[in-house]
């Protein structure tokens, strides 16, 4: 986890952060200085007052708030929330995301179509939506999108998932290009085969873990830290001349055929 104070200062959001690579984020940009409102759908198991209480154990402000970013009334009222808090919005990360496997996108029906849809695209652009138009009148910030690997080469039996994440990649480009006078930058990240609960149950066992990360040219899964790393470099001055990137964090997977299911 960085220490750099890279990010001191900052105020963050974090959808879908109370686990996976959400809470991976949030840890590394707190570690880095920032603060950080933490949200995500689940609150009641607890697990997203953990997150808030381990970054306020690295001295930093944090703000749990349960939402459901696919609904519009919860996003605006979650970045009210916010600004009243921490008075800014520096940068945003979109993180929610579900998936449904094992359905062909004519398999999936209208009910997991819009499921996958309103998870994944719809509550990237809602919050995209209400903080970005904080920023304009900031007239700076950054936002970070998360994509995958299958929103840009097509993945056998995750159909509605591989069109959601297609999406959030345009979406990206296109407010990348929509907010560059403002000074607001817009990237997202790609990921491959990252270790999490999200899919556990293709690398579960060791013999499964071994068979997906055979055909990973670099060799091995993608750990959360992966991510989290690429995310502070979006996040930082570092990247100040980025805007509109779409960067694959997959160990090259994306150039070879798909993963095996």
């Amino acid at each position: 986890m960085s220490r750099d104070g890279s990010l001191e200062g900052k105020v963050v959001i974090v959808t879908g952060s109370r686990r996976g690579m959400g809470k991976a984020i949030a840890l590394a940009f707190a570690g880095a200085g920032a603060d950080v409102a933490l949200c995500d759908l689940v609150t009641e198991d607890g697990r997203l007052e953990a997150v808030a209480k381990e970054i306020r154990q690295l001295g930093r402000r944090s703000l749990p708030l349960g939402v459901d970013a696919s609904q519009k009334t919860q996003v605006d009222d979650m970045v009210q929330r916010v600004v009243d808090e921490f008075g800014v919005i520096s940068i945003l990360v979109n993180c929610a995301g579900i998936w449904i496997p094992g359905e062909t996108l004519l398999e999936c029906g209208e009910h997991n179509w819009d499921k996958v849809i309103n998870v994944n695209l719809k509550s990237t652009y809602l919050c995209c939506e209400a903080v970005g138009k904080r920023m304009i009148d900031q007239k700076r910030g950054n936002i970070i999108n998360i994509a995958s690997r299958v929103g840009i080469n097509p993945q056998p039996r995750v159909g509605a998932y591989c069109v959601a994440k297609a999406g959030v990649v345009m979406l990206t480009r296109q407010l990348a290009l929509e907010l560059a006078s403002y000074n607001i930058r817009v990237n997202a990240i790609a990921p491959g085969f990252i270790k999490t609960d999200f899919n556990i149950h293709m690398w579960g066992t060791p013999e499964d873990e071994k068979r997906c990360a055979s055909v990973i040219p670099i060799g091995r899964l993608g750990e959360t830290d992966d991510i989290s790393k690429a995310a502070l470099f979006l996040a930082s001055d570092d990247s100040s001349y980025i805007t509109g990137a779409i960067i694959a964090v997959d160990g090259g997977g994306r150039i070879v055929l798909p993963l095996p299911g």
